[in-house]
This record gives C-alpha cells, sequence and structure tokens, in this order.
C-alpha cells in the first residue's frame, strides 16, 4: 500500500464519541484512564474511581507505586527487553531466585510468560512432556472442576469449568473432565461437617481418575480458592491434603492454579500455604507484578524438571515476551515491596475488617446468601431468597447491573454472573490492593450498599 493511501485511510472520521478500538463490549466505550495514585483510578474527566477489585486482582500495590516505578526506570535505562533464547537478563534470575526462596515445598525453577493463560498453557504442555519424558505416554486427559476458570486460550478455555465462556467455542477445545468444586453454601449437606463434605467431594477425583483409567490421566487442575467464576469459593479442610493424596496413588499431577488467588491475596503469600500441601507445578500471574507490566510464570517441581533436564533437556514450548526483563523487574519490585513493607500481614488485618463490615452493613440483606473468601479475596453472593437460596432470573443481569451502578458512584467492583452452573447465579468479587485501610474498607463498603439499593429499587425490589 502507497503512502498516499495510507495516508488517505488514516484521515476516514470516526463518527463523533467513536472509536477504532475493538473494545470488550461492541455496545459501549469505557471513560479513558488517565491516571493513577493509590488505590485509586482516575478518568478523562478527572471523576475518581475507588479500585476495589484491583481491575481483576491484579493491583496489588495501587496505581502509583513509587519503587516500582523507579525499578522500571531503571531496568529501562539497561534494556527493556532481550529475547530469551538469545539471553538472560539479571531481573529474570534475581526474580525466579525470589519465588523459588518462597515457594511451597519441592518447587525448584520458574517458567515466566506474561499471563495467566500463557501459564496455564505451559503447565498443561509441561505437564504432557514430563510423562513422555519418563516413558508413560498414555497419560493424556487433564481432571478440572466445574465452576472453574484456568484462561480464555483454548487449552486453559479446555480445562476450565464455566460452560457459558466454553459452550460456543466448544468444537475447538480438547477433551477434559469436570467434578465438583466446593462449593460449601450450596452443596454440603445439613447431615455433613465441613470435613466430611470435602472428603465426598474429593472422592469425585479418584471415581473420576479411575473412569478415565488411572494409566492415562496426566493431571488434576484446580484453584485454591476460586475466583472469577465463583466468587472466591475456600476450600473445607482437608480437602487439599486428600486431593494431593490421590493424585500421589494414582501417578497425576496436582496444578494448582494461583493466577488469582495467589502472591498474597488470600493472606499467605501462596494460597495453597493454608491447606499445607504442594502442588507439582503452579501458575502466577496478576499480583505477581502487580499491573506494572505483563507477567505469569509457572513454579516446577523438581522432580518435573529433573524428568525434562535428564531427558529431552528442552521444553518444546515458548513465547516471544517470555522473562521480558522490564516486566521481571517490575515483578521483583512488588515481591519485595510485599515483602519488605510486611503487606501480608495487612491483607489479614484488612481482609477481617472488610468481611467484617461486609457482615454488620448486609448480613442480613434481603438479596445477600452469602459472604465469604479469605484475606482481601471476598466475595458476596446475591439470591433472590435467602430461605431457599434461589437465584434471580439470569435474565435480569442483576450482576452486569451492580456493575454500572457502582461505578457510577465511582467504585470498582468485580460482578459476575453465572456463578452456580455458568448461567444461573449472581456475585460480586472484591480484591482491593494490599495498602488499603480501615477508612478505604469503609468506603468500599458503603458504596457497595448504596449500588446494591440502587439496582434493587429500579428492580422494584426495595
Amino acid at each position: 500500500m502507497t503512502n498516499a493511501s495510507n495516508s488517505a485511510r488514516s484521515s476516514v472520521p470516526i463518527p463523533n464519541g467513536g472509536t477504532r478500538v475493538l473494545h470488550r463490549s461492541s455496545t459501549s466505550i469505557p471513560p479513558r484512564a488517565v491516571r493513577g495514585e493509590g488505590i485509586y483510578i482516575f478518568d478523562q474527566n478527572g471523576k475518581s474511581y475507588l479500585d476495589a477489585c484491583g481491575g481483576a486482582a491484579v493491583s496489588c500495590l495501587g496505581h502509583s507505586d513509587p519503587d516500582v516505578r523507579a525499578a522500571m526506570h531503571a531496568q529501562i535505562d539497561q534494556i527493556a527487553y532481550a529475547h530469551s533464547g538469545f539471553f538472560s537478563s539479571d531481573a529474570m534470575e534475581e526474580l525466579a531466585d525470589e519465588l523459588v526462596a518462597s515457594a511451597p515445598e519441592g518447587i525448584d525453577k520458574v517458567y515466566f510468560v506474561s499471563g495467566g493463560s500463557e501459564a496455564t498453557e505451559a503447565a498443561l504442555k509441561m505437564a504432557r512432556q514430563y510423562f513422555l519424558e519418563i516413558g508413560q505416554p498414555d497419560r493424556k486427559y487433564v481432571i478440572a472442576r466445574r465452576q472453574s476458570y484456568h484462561g480464555n486460550t483454548l487449552g486453559a478455555l479446555s480445562v476450565g469449568g464455566n460452560m457459558w465462556r466454553r459452550k460456543q467455542f466448544e468444537p475447538l477445545l480438547i477433551t477434559a473432565s469436570h467434578i465438583a468444586p466446593v462449593y460449601q453454601y450450596r452443596d454440603q449437606r445439613d447431615d455433613e461437617t465441613p470435613e466430611a463434605y470435602g472428603l465426598r467431594v474429593a472422592k469425585e477425583l479418584e471415581t473420576a481418575i479411575l473412569e478415565l483409567g488411572a494409566e492415562s490421566v496426566a493431571a488434576f487442575v484446580a484453584e485454591p480458592v476460586v475466583g472469577a467464576t465463583a466468587g472466591a469459593l475456600a476450600p473445607v479442610p482437608g480437602y487439599f491434603k486428600r486431593v494431593r493424596e490421590i493424585c500421589d496413588k494414582y501417578g497425576v499431577l496436582l496444578i494448582l492454579d494461583e493466577v488469582m488467588c495467589g502472591m498474597g491475596r488470600t493472606g499467605t503469600l501462596h494460597a495453597i500455604e493454608q491447606e499445607g500441601i504442594s502442588g507439582d507445578l503452579q501458575t502466577i500471574a496478576k499480583g505477581l507484578g502487580a499491573g506494572y507490566q505483563p507477567i505469569g510464570a509457572v513454579l516446577v517441581s523438581k522432580k518435573i524438571n529433573d524428568a525434562i533436564a535428564n531427558g529431552s533437556g528442552f521444553f518444546q514450548h515458548g513465547h516471544t515476551y517470555q522473562g521480558h526483563a522490564t516486566a521481571c523487574a517490575a515483578a521483583l519490585a512488588t515481591q519485595r515491596a510485599i515483602k519488605e513493607r510486611n503487606l501480608l500481614a495487612n491483607v489479614v488485618k484488612q481482609g477481617e475488617n472488610l468481611v467484617t463490615a461486609l457482615q454488620a452493613k448486609l448480613g442480613q440483606h434481603p438479596f445477600v446468601g452469602d459472604i465469604r473468601g479469605r484475606g482481601l479475596f471476598r466475595g458476596v453472593e446475591l439470591v433472590a431468597d435467602r430461605e431457599t437460596k434461589d437465584p434471580f432470573d439470569p435474565t435480569l443481569k442483576i450482576n452486569a447491573k451492580i456493575k454500572k451502578a457502582a461505578f457510577a458512584r465511582g467504585l470498582m467492583a468485580y460482578p459476575m454472573g453465572g456463578t452456580i452452573d455458568g448461567v444461573r447465579g449472581d456475585h460480586v468479587l472484591f480484591a482491593p490492593a494490599f495498602i488499603i485501610d480501615e477508612n478505604d474498607v469503609a468506603k468500599i463498603v458503603d458504596l457497595f450498599a448504596c449500588a446494591l439499593d440502587d439496582v434493587f429499587k429500579a428492580e422494584g425490589l426495595a
């Protein structure tokens, strides 16, 4: 194409108020974020928004951390990017050392990528290659849980258990099996203790392995605390210990997805620490770099690394931007800030403040069914009837209306629909920055309560 035709094309006017960006929705154009300050984002009109969800549980240090910004500037002044097929970098090596030193038992290496979906793809391929390396080529099936979310690329979507996200892409997906999640609010029987319920649900994993054939199952994938698709569903005591035992019994790898719930979000650096086990592979992202640069990683156990190192010596996978020096520098500064400022203690403290405030303000609300989660990872499930736990008619799109009402009041929350089965159910997820204080918590809860009132009054329900 000639320069003249390029110029003519670029001069085609955009309709008034329009955009050439294919945004997430074709029916509306979002405001433009022009500045970040602490836990607030400001749009082009100067309106402020309290970020109570970290975008998507990402911005754990807020939007203007001086140490992270300085680390990025310093790295860019040296070298911003060098392809990992030719070079490593100080930032990547130091970040890997930092992550392994604080990782769950057995983790020996780190494989860097650019986000959560990429991390899941890499983990799945690494699991498959592991079994080829050790002479078990029949192991190919993956088991996951219903209402899980592991990413939007095709492999990650295949193991994800949210039916709405999967439906239109089903012909393109690899085969995966799905068992029940730990959904205590809806699925624990009245005659069960939490521990007995957890053992019952874990039994589904063993049943699925035997049905597929133990020698053909490669991995079980699970979020320690389920995030986007179910609203901060935490496991019951003993569940993951039993899962670990079942995986070990049948030689199945355990892949832990901590993309959303990890890196301090639940009050410990890794959510699985609270369950007393380790995975064979563990995916991390979001809070790893706090949103200052796109980055994710797979934490790799020694047994998997050794199998590859002593076998082919080459993991058959790769991305252009993996181990990006500037992204690693940002993540390294993020992780050091969390540690040096003792922010995990604040996650625990403000997490308790948040759930206490939500219970006090909304615990008896006629349309609030459950308030749950850990640390600064909290979910509120909304119901049409508290006694029966019946959800709202999904055609009402209650979650979308709450998001809009909260945003209008200057609050960023993370409402989602399809909580129960991918179609029915509404919840709101909160995942604010680790730097919040008591006043921020009070403001989040007050604005959220007002947004609920706005929606339910408009629906004629209040």
